[in-house]
């Protein structure tokens, strides 16, 4: 993958076609896409006065560049790889979305036991996803790698400064971070006076209002099969308010290595690829940070696990687990509670 938010999750909805969201006459649509953050998006949205798609688009593709330039661990000038360069236990400065994201990730880290955790970064590099070539760690590598990693080992001193309490710490957003461009970008709509509308970038998405004809927003969630893409499920959206529909699934960035599959979902707590049989997990949420983060730290934990910290949490999910070539659904009890949406 070459995303620029280095992601520990895959992508699994679907952006359904123009002609299946809105129909053919509707001509009040109006639609931009584009790329960012090493993959696509798209907009959809209507609105009751006149709006200029093209310069809304220009407001989008600035607000990207300003994540990209805060977020992203692709580019050696962006202020999280500035702060992983910083080679320090004193305290750093760093904006207040950054420290934001920190404390809301490690909420989720905690509720999943420390399976998800931000600073994973050195056990992803260490078994070769970084550079999508496999190198199995021997235990002594693996062991003191592992002691480079922990949420733990931030400390967040005030809205705008952290200590690294090892020098050497890295942490590495991208399992929350596009959640977060979704946020933004969906508020950059707002901000025009725009209510209706569809955001998604890389498969992730929010919804907001409905479409011109009163229906509600559809979209689909993907087969989770590695060669092809089609639709397992669709998903419509009965609900005005803002939602989420964010998906995470191991199935398009591993290695099989003499007859076994190595996971690029690594438990923080092992350093070692998940090996349940969980190969999806998508979360519905109000909050479009929080619908990721979750999403990442669910499939992380598998199904039995992952249902019990969502049920704990009140996290609406659906885990798809793969027996042989079956795929066997399950839901958390606040996904079979939300009367707001229809899967089918």
């Amino acid at each position: 993958m070459s995303h620029y938010f280095y992601r520990h999750c895959t992508a699994l909805v679907i952006f359904l076609s123009a002609a299946l969201l809105f129909g053919c006459s509707q001509p009040t649509v109006q639609k931009f896409a584009g790329t960012a953050q090493g993959t696509t998006y798209h907009v959809s949205f209507w609105a009751k006065t006149a709006t200029d798609s093209q310069a809304i688009k220009q407001l989008a593709d600035a607000e990207f560049s300003r994540l990209d330039k805060l977020l992203s661990n692709y580019r050696p000038d962006s202020q999280i790889e500035q702060l992983n360069a910083t080679i320090s236990s004193e305290p750093q400065q760093v904006s207040e979305e950054i420290i934001s994201l920190i404390e809301q990730a490690r909420l989720v880290s905690v509720a999943s036991q420390g399976c998800y955790d931000l600073t994973i970064k050195p056990l992803f590099d260490l078994w070769g996803f970084k550079a999508d070539k496999f190198s199995a760690p021997n235990p002594s590598t693996l062991q003191a790698t592992l002691k480079e990693v922990g949420f733990a080992k931030i400390e967040v001193l005030d809205s705008t400064h952290l200590r690294k309490l090892i020098p050497q710490l890295r942490i590495d957003l991208s399992s929350i971070a596009q959640g977060y461009s979704v946020a933004r970008i969906s508020a950059v709509l707002e901000q025009q006076g725009i209510d209706n509308y569809l955001v998604e970038i890389g498969g992730e998405l929010q919804t907001r209002g409905k479409k011109p004809d009163g229906e509600a927003w559809r979209v689909a969630l993907e087969k989770p099969l590695p060669d092809e893409r089609t639709m397992q499920k669709i998903i419509t959206i009965n609900q005005p308010e803002p939602l989420a529909i964010m998906t995470s699934g191991t199935y398009r960035h591993y290695f099989d290595v003499n007859g076994k599959r190595y996971s690029h979902i690594l438990d923080a707590r092992s350093g070692v690829p998940v090996e349940h049989n969980t190969v999806s997990v998508t979360v519905i949420h109000g909050d479009p940070t929080q619908a990721d983060a979750w999403s990442t730290a669910l499939l992380c934990l598998g199904r039995e696990a992952g249902i019990a910290a969502a049920n704990k949490a009140g996290i609406a999910a659906l885990f798809i687990e793969q027996q042989d070539k079956n795929f066997n659904e399950f839901s958390s009890a606040a996904l079979e509670t939300l009367h707001t949406i229809t899967i089918k």
